[in-house]
């Protein structure tokens, strides 16, 4: 009789042999990631979890920030912990060297706020102007012409970033200061906020929307431009398609735009309906009297916005115009318009 069992023994050290060093690499790899992405870079990164936010989004968050080398192992490690569902909402200044295990105790526990630093939110669709009295109020400007000067006149480190490229020489920055929320440290400077605001602004237009745009042939001073419009002529991203399909559609005949919110840029009033002698304003804001897109934004679109005017929904009305409640009436010809307007603008 032959006899098997020292090859039988040998097959079971050699699968032991090879789900050891499995093992080995597996804890390893737990063990590696996590570690700090980099125990000797102590830069604070700015981190906000939005509320309804859950570990799996938090911790790829975390990932694209540079903060943890691996979403899965943190995801791992909270479920082991039991904090899955405990990582609470909030401003964070995390350091790239905390790890795994830090992070996540910090999130679980809650953001606390730093009295050196200070949030501010700009509001989509504010001017330039707005933002400059926001800053005298928040105690980072001493007067408007502070903040209005640093972005009326191009400085050198302007050229930092490729989203001002397009935009002509005689402007300042309005429409290129992405309305969101910031932390700033109580000293920062306003050169140190616009910067901060313009890196942001450079993100959020991102390559798959600067590839469309292109292969649209137009520049993302026109997007801004008429993303600036809809941000102030509807408010739904649904409504602020449809109209950019309308205002495209004007451009392309030669038709003048008539949006009424450029005309409220030019006189600086905020009617929802211009007067008759507005209408009459020799100023290349006025899109009843010159055809084409004004010269540049009228305001700082905000992400819905920019995104109808890079991605228009085709449809076949002309005329459209937003009633008291805000709801949006869209009309086929003129004449449509013309009754629509005596029915809902009384």
């Amino acid at each position: 009789m032959i006899n098997f069992l020292p090859q039988n023994n040998f097959r079971r050290k050699k699968t032991f042999f090879i789900l050891a060093i499995i093992l080995f690499f597996l804890v390893f790899y737990f063990f590696y990631n996590l570690n700090a992405v980099n125990s000797k870079n102590n830069q604070v990164v700015d981190f906000i979890v939005e509320p309804g936010q859950g570990s799996v989004i938090i911790a790829n968050r975390l990932k694209a920030a540079g903060l943890i080398r691996s979403a899965v192992i943190f995801e791992l490690y909270v479920w082991q912990q039991g904090i899955s569902s405990h990582l609470l909402d909030g401003h964070y200044a995390l350091a790239k060297n905390l790890d795994i295990i830090q992070v996540a105790k910090i999130l679980s526990q809650g953001a606390v706020i730093n009295s050196k630093e200070q949030s501010l939110t700009f509001i989509e669709g504010w001017t330039n102007q707005q933002y400059a009295n926001y800053l005298v109020k928040q105690g980072f400007a001493n007067q408007l012409a502070d903040f209005l000067s640093l972005t009326q006149h191009k400085a050198n480190w302007w050229d930092n970033y490729s989203v001002l490229v397009s935009r002509p020489k005689n402007l300042d920055l309005e429409g290129y200061l992405f309305p969101d929320t910031y932390r700033f440290f109580n000293n920062a400077t306003l050169t140190e906020i616009v910067e901060k605001i313009l890196a942001n602004t450079e993100i959020k237009i991102k390559p798959d929307w600067r590839a469309e745009i292109g292969r649209q042939k137009k520049t993302i001073h026109e997007i801004l431009t008429l993303a600036a419009i809809l941000e102030k002529e509807v408010s739904s991203s649904t409504d602020r398609k449809l109209v950019a399909d309308i205002f495209y559609k004007r451009l392309a005949v030669g038709m003048a735009l008539q949006a009424d919110s450029t005309v409220n840029y030019a006189t600086g009033q905020s009617d929802t309906s211009v007067s008759i002698k507005d209408l009459q304003i020799d100023s290349p804001y006025n899109t009843y009297k010159y055809k084409g897109l004004p010269p540049g934004p009228i305001c700082n679109p905000g992400l819905s916005a920019i995104e109808a005017a890079i991605y228009p929904k085709t449809n076949s009305y002309w005329y459209f115009l937003t009633t008291s409640d805000g709801r949006v009436i869209y009309s086929k010809t003129h004449a449509e318009h013309v009754a629509a307007k005596a029915k809902y603008l009384k």
